[in-house]
């Protein structure tokens, strides 16, 4: 079962990953923004599929501690967004060479970041959520970051609001990513055993921000989010760079 994943990756893979989940209890989302990059530097095996299965236990147990706030008004659109888009993603994942897809997950990284530091708005609608679901598929299949379209739309809302709109959003769109993945075959056993042996690590995250929420600046928060990631989307653009030359 282990042949896979030798144990020193493991540690550093669950390292990563907690403080990724940690991350998303507090702010909304960002597991996949600070984990993707640097577990691809690692391991690339370990995203997309894995990722997203931790994303998907993330938002279920955010949205059960945010229950009371959730509206789903419209969401049902961006998860209809997701489809087309995840096969997208998918078939990019199919055809493109391992040093290729660091670049575009490095680019998506990025995207992320300049979208959250300008803030852009636009009206919430049918139409601009649909737009969202498409990018959120897209992102989300190759790189398993499908958060930062639905958050800069749903950027408005009160924290409480904010965090359980997208972990709802996150917890069926995770079901459709991983269902157009299997269709496509890039879902193994492997992709499973790696996903059970990180669960500890996201459920240690969880519990640290239930005690932390409250009690850090959400703000200072996001900023050292964008920072960490930036880094490590600029380390993985240097290693793929350097594969294909």
């Amino acid at each position: 079962m282990m042949s896979f994943i030798d144990p020193t990756t493991l540690i550093l893979a669950s390292i990563i990953v907690f403080f990724g989940a940690l991350t998303q209890s507090l702010i909304g989302f960002g597991l996949a923004v600070v984990a993707s990059p640097l577990l691809y530097i690692v391991n690339p095996q370990l995203v997309p599929v894995p990722i997203i299965v931790m994303g998907f236990a993330i938002s279920a147990m955010t949205l059960f501690r945010e229950r009371g706030h959730l509206q789903f008004n419209g969401l049902q659109y961006a998860l209809l967004g997701r489809i087309p888009g995840g096969f997208l993603g998918a078939g990019l994942l199919l055809f493109a060479p391992q040093a290729i897809l660091g670049l575009v997950i490095a680019a998506i990284v990025f995207i992320a970041v300049i979208l959250s530091i300008f803030r852009f708005t636009a009206p919430i609608n049918r139409l601009s959520l649909f737009i969202a679901g498409v990018f959120s598929g897209i992102f989300g299949n190759i790189a398993a970051i499908g958060g930062p379209p639905m958050a800069i739309l749903l950027a408005g809302r009160d924290a409480s609001q904010f965090r359980a709109a997208l972990s709802a959003f996150f917890v069926f769109s995770s079901l459709i990513a991983l269902a157009i993945l299997a269709i496509v075959g890039l879902v193994e056993v492997k992709h499973l055993w790696l996903s059970l042996l990180l669960l500890p690590s996201v459920v240690a995250g969880y519990l640290v921000s239930g005690r932390l929420i409250g009690r850090v600046d959400k703000d200072k928060t996001r900023t050292a989010t964008l920072i960490l990631c930036s880094i490590s989307a600029t380390i993985l653009v240097i290693k793929s760079t350097s594969a294909l030359i």
